[in-house]
């Protein structure tokens, strides 16, 4: 006779023989991410980050993203149902964009005032100069705030660790191999509207 529980116990002892090897697809589907995932260094590009749950069926209400040392020319993407401000700090080193001197830069961005279901997935967007150190792999540290509990998706991996592993990594970019003087002039273009690909 065919019995659900007797069933459900088998299907729980294939997947630990298994090594739950479906664990880490969901696992990094839960994820905030960034995309692309990589980019080439020195280049301007538009960097969207995805969150795809919220916090134990509580809806998301506020995205705080950190910017990395080294990014620079950082314009958020306006969200038509979330408002969205940065915060800046002085640079070490100003530099010359444009004939200005900039001498501060955005250190954080932070989207909130809108509501997203558990169920839902939305993508926030950033413009951006990335530093030109190719080969480098990045991590953009985000912290999701919800009605109840947070994630704070910070954790970096250590070499030869899978970041898959942790309970809650940061997301990673990767820096390719330069992009020499293509798209140095002007970030115009990149990051208008909602949505990517």
């Amino acid at each position: 006779m065919f019995s659900l529980q007797r069933y459900l116990t088998l299907a729980k002892q294939s997947l630990l023989a298994l090594g739950m090897s479906f664990l880490p697809l969901s696992s990094a589907w839960a994820h905030v991410t960034v995309h692309p995932k990589e980019a080439p260094a020195g280049s301007f590009v538009k960097l969207t980050f995805r969150v795809s749950h919220g916090c134990d069926g509580s809806p998301t209400v506020r995205l705080r993203v950190q910017i990395p040392e080294g990014f620079v020319s950082v314009k958020p993407v306006v969200h038509p149902l979330w408002k969205v401000e940065t915060v800046k700090k002085p640079l070490a080193t100003p530099y010359e964009m444009h004939g200005k001197m900039i001498t501060e830069t955005v250190s954080e961005v932070i989207w909130s005032g809108g509501s997203l279901p558990d169920g839902l997935m939305d993508e926030f967007s950033i413009g951006v100069k990335l530093p030109d150190r190719p080969g480098e792999t990045i991590a953009i540290p985000a912290i999701q705030e919800c009605e109840q509990g947070m994630y704070r998706w910070i954790q970096v991996a250590q070499p030869g660790e899978d970041p898959n592993s942790l309970p809650e990594p940061a997301p990673l970019l990767k820096l390719t191999g330069g992009d020499s003087g293509h798209g140095q002039g002007h970030g115009h273009g990149h990051g208008h509207g909602h949505g990517t690909r």
